[in-house]
């Protein structure tokens, strides 16, 4: 481009618009843009500590394993504050960390959970428009906790979904469903077309359930079966000219219509709760779970009714994990158990390539930028493999301090949560002009 036609300001502008990387994105919610794990991004850093390489570091009120999210120049982020019961949505400067609003979304006392949960555990989801949260609100009752190996006394309760605009102002809440678990919840919502998606498995009446993005207003629900505590998330997927709804749970693996809840197709089983959300590559559908039986599954999704004795491509019980979701990049599938095996396998065959002992314990799940898949460990540390068939380690990275949730990625950019801090981790990005209304900084409505 000839140097005279740059000196006009809208010829930059245009320039600067057709020259940004293709491959930047926000991250709207639980595992990215397509609920995997996967980032187009080609540049993200191989190499940082817990002072080197990082763009900033701000410490969060209270705690949580909630993941934050990634909306052009806001982070999100869920908290809570138990000293004061306060369940917190943050929103952050994505340039700088600096608090631009934080509300109070409710305060309940706090809920019996699992020693590898928090009160804050479900990632937030936003379109750009809204954000959307969801929380446990505990009652003040006590009753014996279902399904559990020692008698022991919990509170029930009810899902909170909540929606907030980009300002914090709450423009609705809902009630969808009760919730009963000894260890807590952490069901995070995903969106389709107008509707918010909740899983709300748990060990009493378990649904899926739809609300209006608009409102709150209950478009659907349906009921799960074996009623039985699992927390996966779904992704929803276009497979076989069907909108296909997949997520583990309620002893099952199924497929349902996220237009109106009807069932697709399901799998019995493999065992009885999971965590960590489906992967879908190569015309298959990846399941892994880990309690009370450990199965790693490959699924062909084009199946109807009850496709069990059909439908599995592939079955592995060595190296599964219950928490930590897996991911696919290029002909590999990559997984770490949590206590620390990694393995990668062909995605197609289900051939192992290789097993690592790679820590001592992990929770968050896996992501992958370029040719890179991060593996993050509960311990802070993250090793950065590039995927074949034989193990190749890019890099080693120590944050010290325990990471529990999941990272994000956005922009050249890894935001990494820590017990007290939230990292972005990579070069500092140009502060800009905030446009929220200034009136609402640090206040609740």
């Amino acid at each position: 481009m000839h140097r005279k036609t740059l000196k006009h300001p809208l010829i930059w502008v245009l320039f600067l618009l057709v020259y940004q990387p293709v491959s930047a994105e926000n991250w709207p919610g639980w595992r990215g843009p397509r609920g995997d794990g996967t980032s187009a991004e080609q540049h993200l850093p191989k190499n940082w500590s817990a002072t080197e390489n990082v763009a900033w570091k701000i410490p969060l009120p209270g705690n949580g394993h909630a993941s934050p999210i990634v909306w052009e120049e806001r982070v999100f982020i869920l908290s809570a504050v138990p000293e004061s019961t306060e369940r917190l949505l943050i929103c952050l400067n994505r340039n700088t960390g600096e608090t631009i609003w934080k509300r109070t979304v409710m305060k309940a006392r706090l809920e019996k959970i699992h020693r590898l949960n928090s009160y804050a555990s479900s990632t937030p989801v936003t379109d750009g428009h809204l954000i959307y949260v969801t929380f446990f609100e505990a009652e003040d009752r006590e009753v014996v906790a279902p399904n559990v190996g020692s008698s022991r006394l919990i509170y029930p309760g009810k899902m909170v979904v909540a929606a907030y605009d980009f300002n914090g102002s709450k423009k609705w809440v809902s009630k969808p469903g009760e919730f009963i678990s000894a260890h807590g919840f952490s069901s995070s919502p995903i969106l389709y077309k107008n509707l918010v998606i909740v899983n709300g498995d748990h060990d009493g009446n378990s649904y899926l359930v739809a609300l209006d993005q608009k409102n709150g207003d209950m478009v659907w629900k349906v009921p799960r079966e074996n009623h039985t505590r699992s927390y996966c998330t779904p992704i929803i997927r276009e497979i076989e000219g069907r909108t296909q709804m997949l997520l583990s749970g309620s002893l099952s693996v199924a497929s349902y219509d996220p237009g109106n809840g009807s069932q697709h197709w399901k799998i019995e089983g493999p065992t009885e709760q999971f965590v960590a959300s489906l992967v879908y590559s190569h015309e298959l559908v990846f399941v892994t779970a880990g309690y009370p039986e450990h199965h790693i599954l490959a699924i062909r999704p084009d199946g109807i009714g009850n496709v069990t004795d059909t439908h599995i491509q592939w079955r592995n019980t060595r190296g599964a994990s219950y928490v930590p979701s897996p991911v696919i990049l290029d002909d590999y599938f990559l997984i770490v158990s949590d206590a620390g095996i990694a393995s990668c396998f062909d995605a197609k065959t289900g051939s192992r390539h290789w097993m690592k002992r790679m820590g001592r314990r992990y929770s968050a799940s896996l992501v992958t930028a370029g040719k890179w898949v991060y593996f993050l460990s509960d311990y802070g540390i993250t090793t950065v493999i590039k995927p074949g068939k034989k193990y190749d380690e890019i890099a080693i990275n120590a944050l010290e301090e325990h990471c529990f949730a999941s990272p994000a990625i956005s922009q050249g950019q890894l935001f990494v949560r820590g017990e007290q801090n939230l990292y972005c981790i990579g070069t500092r990005h140009q502060t800009s002009v905030d446009t929220c209304d200034t009136d609402t900084l640090e206040s609740n409505p």
